[in-house]
């Protein structure tokens, strides 16, 4: 089993160093796009005490993006080239190759979203605290973004509409994870929506530990870090069993 995850991770490793100047374009976007929007919604000007905070939500939001991106293009270039169901006759279980998958798209997703992130710091000084109390709320937050890259791959295995419901999420998640405004200035009937998103609670119970100095006690009784939790839970739950499913249909029109 090992031998076949090592060897999923290695050929989408190779893959995707094979085509850097995509990976270059992509960051050149990102940062551009972040700092443009920032200076628009500051009025022209970069607002220092809000670029930290919306650092933190599109770091988050830049993670999902493209580790979606990275795994849902290569199934979808599977599909079509025909050679899905080859890579499946193995007698390694189905989740063993997807899980290969899914460990590439977060390398390069936290790659991304790191080299992305300290452009920005660098260019206009922003510093983000560290605090021990942020590790957890960091953690769930990749499982979080994960688990919604793995329910996407699941939708790709049958789904030929998969490219405009990927580019509709992950716009709604851009919108309304904190990126553009901290959660805290969004009104209630829009906040409630909001958290129902990936990286939306993360990002928020992040801030609470890093900006508000916030234990994680706090977090809790606030209810933030429960909700997260059981967010992560059901997302995780959900997109395991529409896999199940998923593949086994795929295999079957294959």
């Amino acid at each position: 089993m090992l031998n076949v995850l090592g060897a999923e991770i290695g050929k989408g490793l190779r893959v995707q160093l094979s085509h850097p100047i995509g990976h270059i374009i992509t960051l050149l976007i990102s940062t551009t796009m972040y700092l443009g929007l920032q200076f628009v919604l500051g009025q022209g000007q970069l607002r220092q005490d809000l670029l930290p905070q919306t650092l933190v939500a599109i770091g988050g939001y830049w993670f999902l993006q493209y580790a979606a991106l990275v795994m849902v293009a290569d199934l979808i270039e599977e599909k079509r080239a025909g050679t899905f169901a080859q890579a499946q006759m193995t007698p390694a279980p189905p989740w063993l190759p997807m899980l290969g998958r899914l460990i590439t798209a977060s390398v390069f997703g936290l790659a991304v979203a790191a080299v992305a992130a300290l452009v920005p710091m660098l260019v206009t000084g922003i510093t983000i605290p560290v605090r021990w109390a942020a590790i957890l709320p960091v953690l769930l937050l990749g499982v979080n973004v994960l688990a919604f890259t793995f329910l996407l791959a699941a939708l790709a295995l049958v789904s030929p509409m998969i490219g405009a419901l990927q580019s509709l999420f992950t716009a709604l998640v851009l919108l309304l994870n904190g990126s553009f405004l901290p959660l805290v200035f969004y009104p209630d009937w829009l906040a409630v929506p909001a958290r129902l998103l990936p990286t939306t609670l993360g990002v928020e119970a992040i801030t609470q530990t890093l900006f508000e100095g916030r234990t994680l006690a706090e977090v809790w009784s606030g209810g933030t870090l429960p909700w997260l939790i059981a967010h992560t839970l059901v997302l995780t739950a959900v997109s395991g069993l529409l896999f199940v499913r998923n593949h086994r249909r795929a295999l079957q029109e294959s």
